[in-house]
Order: C-alpha cells, then structure tokens, then sequence
C-alpha cells in the first residue's frame, strides 16, 4: 500500500471551554492528520521535532499507538511545545501557543519514498525561516522521487507579522504541491483575496493545478487547471470542537486518494467529476466525524469502518 509522510509541527493541545481545561492531546495541523490516517491503516510516517521530555515521550507513545512511525521525529533539549485552545460559543477555538526558544535543528532522517507515495506539509511550519531550509530539502528530493505533494495552506492572522520574514517559501509551496488547499480567510489574510476563483487566477494558475477552497459551513469550491469543478455544499452537524476540522479534511482527501488509486498523474492530467466528487465526500465525512468528537482526530470506530 501507498504509504503517506507528513512533516509539521506537534505540540500539546490543551482545551479549555467556559475558562476550565476539558482535555490534554497531541496536536499540531499535520500531527492531526497523520493520527487519523495512521487509525485507518495507511503507512504513516511523520517528520517532526519536539522535547526529549515526560510530554514529547507521551506523544511517542500515542503516534505508536495509532500506527504512525515516531522513528523520524528529533527528539529536542527544549521542552515540547504547548498549545492552550480555548473554545467559544460556537465550538471555535482561539489558540495561545508556549515555546521554548529552538536549539539549532538537527536534518530529518528521511524514510524511503517510492513514486506517488503522498506527502503532507503546511501551516506556518511549512514557511517559517527557522526550519524552512530543512523542510524545503524534504519537499524537493519527495518531489524528486515522483511523491504527491498536498499543501494545506492553513495561516493564521498571527503570522501576519512574520510575512516580510518568509521570502519565497509561499510561492515555493504552491509550486511543489500536487493540491493545494486552503481556507478563505487564508487567502484575505495573505492576499485580501477572499473569492476563490481570483486566487487561482492571480496567483495559483501558473504554478499548481488543483485548487481546494474552502469557506466554512458555506460550500467549498474545486478548480483544476480546466476551470471550476464545481461547489460542495457543506452538510450542518452538531459540533463538539472544530479543532482538527480542516486537518481531518486534509487527512480524508488523502485516504481517498490512496483508496481510489489516484495517482500523481492523474492529478496532473485532470480528474473527472466523479472522482473529485468521492474525494470531497471522503474529506467531509473525516472532518465531520472530528467535530463531533472532543479530539483532534477521527474516532477509532469510525477509522475501523474505514481501515484499508
């Protein structure tokens, strides 16, 4: 079986809801996807760092649990980062993240990539001066190797600040990537653009071929390098936590990916409707069994119904 890599931050997530703390868990944009892919039985191997502390040895031990490599990950002097989320009305969450200052990072072992093995990156991790030339490394010799790059864009308004900071690494991105994914307010917050079809157009269209955008509850919309696929409308749920909605929806569209055997080619070639509409169905399903749990990742009676 394909096997999928992620490369991303981790850190403990700690929740709060009504100013009380509700749940500890492993967290971070990539960590979160892998964990839901790894509980379906995909080869997940994750390029990571954190503290050789009582915290970063509990994440081990998690990733191990739920059937994703830890053999990759740098183990740290500084301690494992922590982020406090704290829940509003709507079940949104609204982040403060602790850090101890990084020690010079040591490069990634690298597992063994075979041709369309799939690669995950993104968030600020994926720009951020002080790891960029480890991860833009990975990123090309992944590419080089014929991996699936997905791009999940994922910057919060708190990294404006750091935007004069990042050089190319954006553009970089986009260009690396097989699919791109991001939210509205990413693109308002990095470009003031928030319809979709001007961001592929403006800034997307010559350098990646299949664009994801999505808008909340509202519906997401698809364009390819053919045009506009089409709108998904999103089906209304009771939420518990959003947290880890948009990485379930990465890490979804991923196991369709690997579930309908679409390649590299196939994405750069252009999709069919058909295809495109069960990977989006795949990614919603993922994403709406997150949000009605009170963890960051699908549950493990929804990853049984889902192992491959």
């Amino acid at each position: 079986m394909r096997k999928v890599i992620g490369i991303g931050e981790t850190v403990l997530d700690i929740v709060f809801r009504g100013g009380q703390p509700q749940a500890a868990v492993p967290g971070g944009s990539t960590f979160n996807s892998m964990i839901s892919l790894g509980r379906c039985g995909i080869p997940s191997d994750f390029l990571s760092e954190f503290g050789d502390d009582r915290v970063g040895a509990m994440i081990k031990d998690f990733m191990k649990e739920n059937g994703v490599t830890p053999d990759y990950v740098n183990m740290l002097k500084s301690k494992t980062p922590l982020s406090l989320a704290f829940l509003d009305e709507k079940n949104d969450a609204e982040y403060i993240f602790y850090r101890d200052a990084q020690e010079e990072r040591p490069d990634f072992v690298y597992p063994e990539i075979e041709k369309d093995d799939i690669v995950l990156f993104g968030s600020f991790y994926a720009l951020n001066p002080a790891c960029r030339p480890l991860v833009k490394r990975f990123l090309e010799h992944a590419r080089d190797l014929g991996a699936v790059l997905y791009y999940d864009v994922n910057f919060r308004p708190s990294h404006v600040k750091d935007l004069g900071n990042i050089g190319n690494a954006l553009w970089e991105n986009f260009e690396l990537a097989d699919v791109v994914r991001g939210s509205h307010e990413d693109f308002i917050t990095l470009f003031g653009i928030g319809d979709a079809q001007k961001v592929f157009d403006e800034k997307l269209s010559s350098r990646c071929s299949n664009f994801i955008c999505t808008f909340g509850s509202a519906p997401l919309k698809i364009i390819d390098s053919r045009g506009p696929v089409g709108d998904y409308p999103v089906e209304p749920i009771r939420t518990i936590s959003t947290i880890g909605a948009g990485d379930n929806f990465n890490a979804g569209f991923i196991y369709g990916l690997v579930k309908d055997g679409i390649t590299g080619d196939m994405l750069r070639n252009g999709l069919s409707k058909e295809q495109w509409d069960d990977l989006v169905s795949c990614a919603q399903s993922f994403s709406a069994c997150c949000c009605q749990s009170a963890f960051n990742y699908i549950t493990p009676e929804f990853a049984a119904s889902h192992r491959l």
